[in-house]
C-alpha cells in the first residue's frame, strides 16, 4: 500500500474543508510509523481539533458526534457503511457522542478500497460486517467543527 500518498491525499481534505483552523504546523509521519498504526489501529495526528486515524474493523455498533466531521478513505477490504437515518436506542457515551444499537431508515453504501466518504456532525453512521474480506482497512480524518 502506499501510506504516503494516502496520508498526503488526507491532509489535502483536511487543509481544504478547515484551512482556517487547520494545524499551523507541519506533521510529518514515516511509513513505518504509519503502518504500525494501521496495523493495531491508532492515532497518527492529533492536533488543533485535527485528528488522523489508522484502522481496521470487521464491523462497529451506531454513533453520532456532535461536532466531529469524518472523511474515510478505504485502503482495503470491503465493507458496508450506514449513513442517515435514526440511531437505535440511543445514549450519550460522553460529551458530544451517542451511540446507539443499529440504524433506522439509514442509506447503505457498499465500500472498497479506494472510496473516499464524508460524514458531517450530527450524522448517524455505522461500519456493518458484511465484507467478503473479513474487514475493511481506512484511514479516518477527524476534523472538529464549533
Amino acid at each position: 500500500m502506499k501510506y504516503p500518498a494516502a496520508l498526503a491525499a488526507i491532509l489535502s481534505t483536511a487543509a481544504l474543508a478547515t484551512a482556517a483552523s487547520f494545524p499551523q504546523r507541519v506533521h510529518y509521519i514515516d511509513h513505518d510509523k504509519v503502518a504500525a498504526a494501521f496495523v493495531k489501529g491508532g492515532r497518527i495526528i492529533e492536533d488543533q481539533g485535527l485528528i488522523v486515524i489508522a484502522q481496521r474493523v470487521v464491523g462497529r455498533g451506531s454513533e453520532m458526534h456532535d461536532n466531529i466531521n469524518h472523511v474515510f478513505i478505504i485502503q482495503d477490504g470491503e465493507a458496508e457503511f450506514i449513513t442517515g437515518g435514526k440511531l437505535v436506542d440511543p445514549k450519550a457515551t460522553e460529551p458530544g457522542q451517542t451511540r446507539g444499537t443499529g440504524i433506522e431508515g439509514g442509506v447503505s453504501h457498499h465500500l472498497t478500497k479506494g472510496d473516499v466518504i464524508t460524514i458531517p456532525a450530527k450524522t448517524p453512521h455505522q461500519w456493518k460486517d458484511t465484507s467478503k474480506t473479513g474487514s475493511v482497512g481506512y484511514f479516518a480524518v477527524n476534523l472538529e467543527s464549533n
